[in-house]
């Protein structure tokens, strides 16, 4: 049975049995407690917790999940995955334990023609709770399940909770048993490799307080309402149903590690060492896939830095394979034609997931050729200090602050004949491990309490009167302090206020609030912020500046003008510039993210590396003369699929609701999904000027632009600048460009005559420091402070000419300088020196104290730098003294 036949056969059992079908959510959510949604309950967690009244009283899903806290555990076994579905039916309030159990087993055991998945019931077996009886009688009563197959675990096992305090409860697991050639009789709790756990039926029934692990914390009593939330793996239940022996090998997984065969010429299945590298492959390029396709970028913290990990352990796994470099794409297509059906969003968003996901490899690419090198330079003074063995503490830095896999550290370590401290990398790694965990249980913390708001989200949305007029009288619904209700508020004091209408705009959508004012008989309230809770209910957070505002009043709500004006110019810019974007830069450059404001706009967009200027003069003169040709703003409520078929866009990894607005600028020039404020005509936003192009991450590029008045100050400002250095240069403004590059040219041709004299000066000065040679036994040696200023490559090259000029015979050159502060160094020795025993990088430790510095190199030569200009003297001296104990003079 292919996985997506798994896939709808559920949906389906629970939809004929009244569930609602809700599509899956996005793996990134609004939620503090998760970097990714792990578990098929999570979009419904405030229906569970009470904040919100469920629009449904039973429902069905199959979620995309990820979980990457174990990530290097993936492809040592064949049981960790990074991405999972997970199939679930819930219910708020509706029915309890007999229901769930019936459901599931009829499904599970029911006949592969009347829609089931046909197992073997005699090979099922389940667990509870230890006191569990009433799960115990039901399994017996509805499945026939006999005792032996039913075994009672505690509660780290079998007592489901969030890890925070809320709803928790007894859970009952389903297994099913492959057979004696998997493992040992006895059961889940003697064996979980030969009982494959499929399938988890919570029954959610307490509420949980404070603990500090799975089965440590307080039951404080029952819920109001007991509710189910069930989840079943689809991929073991594909494994199973497939014949095969784990999730790698089911039909939506084994084409990707197909795919690496192919490329890399090797075949799974023959070697260990091999297999791991072929399943983080195909594991980490869904999952990759999946979070690009909702949104996620690469970068160096938070989720970015999850998706970078992916993405590069696949490009290490190919290369230690033996693939081409270049293999991103080829998997990615992979994942995508695999996985299509379930998830067309894989089609829809392919040109993007590619771009990111390729773009992320050949940066990776140059990072591997930089770490080779500083491997190479580790590697080098390991030999040259006479060890064998590259520390953990040099491997880890490689590893973390490089990005340098371990793997590839130990593949050229043997190559160079030298060893690696694995211990102490993986000590320094369990550290590091250790330390996210724990960062991690910091900021996971109970959901904050919003069911102050629950009555005015039952009620419906706020009435949003904002894209109609400026000024509304509305009444108010509820004012409330601290999270609690209050009858009124006075001058002075600050409140949040529940209206059931409003003009102003909450912030969403990249746009931020609108600032007004709420008054009424007697009283007057600046309005500060505007948010939405639940996406449903205006809150308006106000300080009140006179009189008393109280529950039940009727007020009149007023858009400060002003502020409206700027908002629908920063935000129709906003939308003018992502138009200008994808005519100059083609299709691919879609939204990322944006940010609008009074006279301000931000727009994050998919791009692999720096705009030209060319391509930024083109992006801001297109987005001027579509301001100019007055092109009409028309908007549209629609269905969604409607919207689409029409060419609207929307936002990657956004959520939409069945119905939309659509924001049409001029026909074809502009068509998004949004429901902000706009202007009505382009004219109206006034000039955009792009202020600059960065990144913000791995293919993600950032522009920043002022809109109208802010616009025209920006360029005045401009002007007013180049009007006072047309007048110091004494030209007319259109010829200062020539006048300054003119300059520039003579001030480069001025230092190059200055570096001329320098280099003179430096080559001059070898002379007499050759002539002032000692003799240290057998050994010529210079021990000198160098000429002021003189570092870096003038240093090294004024030592090499001093030794070139002291012959053949045995010699030695230390030269410490002092610029501006700093102390360079440079010391080498020549074969004859070197047979003597005076080696040039074990000379640095006997005058590196003295001057504050460090460095090294090889016996030929060696260099660094320090940071005690007085210790110059002494450090001249140590170094003589040791280089006469080595030749014995």
């Amino acid at each position: 049975m292919q996985t997506h036949d798994i896939r709808r056969r559920f949906l389906d059992h629970f939809v004929k049995a009244g569930h609602i079908e809700v599509a899956s959510a996005s793996l990134v959510l609004d939620d503090p407690n998760l970097l990714f949604v792990n578990a098929g309950m999570v979009q419904f967690v405030p229906y569970f917790l009470g904040q919100q009244t469920p629009p449904f009283a039973t429902a069905t899903s199959v979620q995309k999940c990820v979980r990457t806290l174990d990530i290097e555990n993936v492809g040592i076994t064949t049981r960790h995955n990074t991405f999972f579905q997970m199939a679930g039916n819930f219910s708020f309030g509706d029915y309890f334990k007999r229901e769930a159990i019936h459901y599931a087993w009829t499904l599970l055991t029911g006949s592969v023609a009347d829609g089931g998945y046909g197992f073997d019931p005699e090979r099922i077996w389940v667990t509870v709770y230890l006191d569990d009886d009433e799960a115990i009688s039901l399994w017996k009563e509805l499945a026939g399940i006999p005792d032996e197959r039913i075994q009672r675990r505690g509660m780290a096992d079998n007592y489901w909770s969030m890890g925070i305090p809320g709803p928790c409860g007894p859970c009952s697991e389903i297994y099913y048993d492959r057979g004696p050639e998997y493992g040992v009789d006895g059961g889940p709790e003697v064996d979980e490799d030969r009982y494959i756990e499929i399938w988890n039926l919570v029954f959610m029934q307490n509420e949980r307080g404070q603990g500090i692990s799975k089965d440590d914390f307080e039951i404080l009593g029952p819920l109001p309402k007991q509710n189910i939330d069930t989840g079943m793996g689809v991929e073991r239940v594909a494994f199973l149903l497939q014949g095969v022996d784990n999730v790698y090998e089911t039909d939506l997984v084994r084409p990707v590690i197909a795919k690496a065969e192919e490329l890399s010429g090797r075949a799974y299945g023959k070697y260990h060492e091999d297999d791991i590298r072929f399943r983080v492959i195909a594991d980490h390029a869904r999952t990759a896939a999946l979070l690009i396709s909702d949104g996620v970028n690469p970068g160096n913290d938070g989720r970015g830095y999850v998706l970078r990990r992916l993405l590069r352990r696949i490009v290490r796994s190919a290369r230690l394979l033996g693939a081409p470099d270049r293999t991103m794409g080829q998997l990615i297509t992979v994942v995508r034609d695999t996985m299509a059906q379930s998830y067309p969003e894989l089609v829809t968003g392919f040109d993007r997931i590619l771009n990111v996901s390729v773009g992320e490899e050949s940066a990776f690419l140059k990072t591997l050729t930089s770490g080779s090198k500083l491997f190479d330079t580790a590697a080098e003074s390991v030999k040259s200090s006479g060890k064998k063995t590259i520390g953990g503490a040099e491997a880890f830095a490689l590893h973390d602050t490089y990005g340098f896999p371990i793997d590839l550290t130990l593949e050229m370590a043997s190559e160079a004949g030298l060893n690696v401290d694995e211990d102490g990398f993986r000590s320094l790694m369990a550290e590091q491990r250790q330390r996210a965990k724990e960062d991690a249980r910091s900021r996971k913390h109970a959901h904050a309490d919003l069911s102050v708001y629950k009555e005015f989200v039952d009620l419906g949305a706020t009435e949003f009167t904002g894209f109609e007029e400026l000024s509304s009288e509305a009444n108010v619904l509820a004012l409330i302090s601290g999270g609690v209700r209050v009858p009124t508020a006075i001058a002075g004091e600050s409140v949040e206020v529940i209206l059931d209408r409003s003009p102003l705009y909450a912030e969403s959508g990249g746009q931020i609030a609108d600032i007004g004012t709420i008054s009424g008989p007697g009283f007057s309230a600046d309005v500060e912020d505007v948010q939405k809770i639940a996406k449903k209910v205006w809150t308006h957070k106000v300080t009140v500046r006179s009189g008393q505002i109280t529950e039940g009043d009727i007020v009149r709500v007023d858009v400060d003008q002003s502020w409206r004006k700027g908002a629908t110019q920063g935000h129709s810019g906003t939308h003018m510039v992502h138009a200008a974007l994808r005519q100059v830069l083609g299709p691919n450059a879609t939204q990322a993210g944006s940010l609008n404001k009074p006279g301000y706009l931000r727009f994050d967009f998919s791009w692999q590396g720096a705009l030209s200027e060319a391509q930024r003069h083109d992006i801001e003169a297109v987005t001027n003369d579509a301001i100019g040709a007055d092109l009409a703003v028309n908007t549209l409520i629609t269905d969604l699929d409607s919207a689409k078929a029409m060419g609207a866009m929307a936002l990657f990894g956004e959520n939409y609701g069945d119905e939309v607005r659509v924001v049409d600028i001029g026909g074809p020039f502009s068509m998004e999904l949004c429901g902000g404020t706009h202007v009505q005509h382009t004219s109206q936003i006034g000039p955009v000027t792009l202020l600059g192009e960065s990144s913000v991450g791995s293919g993600v590029r950032r522009v920043e632009a002022f809109v109208g008045l802010d616009s025209y100050r920006y360029l005045a400002k401009e002007r007013a600048l180049l009007a006072g250095i047309a007048s110091s240069l004494k030209v007319p403004t259109e010829e200062v460009p020539g006048r300054i590059e003119t300059l520039v040219e003579k001030l480069r041709v001025a230092e190059k005559e200055l570096e001329a004299v320098k280099a003179a000066s430096v080559l001059a000065s070898a002379g007499g420091l050759a002539a002032g040679a000692e003799r240290l036994g057998a050994i010529r040696a210079v021990i000198a402070r160098a000429p002021d200023g003189v570092g870096g490559n003038d240093l090294r090259g004024l030592a090499a000419d001093v030794r070139g000029r002291l012959g053949s015979e045995p010699a030695v050159v230390v030269l410490i300088g002092d610029v501006d502060g700093k102390v360079p160094f440079v010391v080498t020795a020549n074969a004859g020196a070197q047979e003597a025993g005076v080696k040039a990088g074990e000379l640095v430790a006997s005058f590196g104290p003295a001057i504050g510095g460090r460095g090294g190199g090889k016996a030929e030569s060696a260099q660094g730098s320090g940071s005690n200009p007085s210790g110059i003297a002494d450090g001249l001296a140590a170094v003589r003294a040791r280089i006469a104990e080595l030749v014995g003079a």
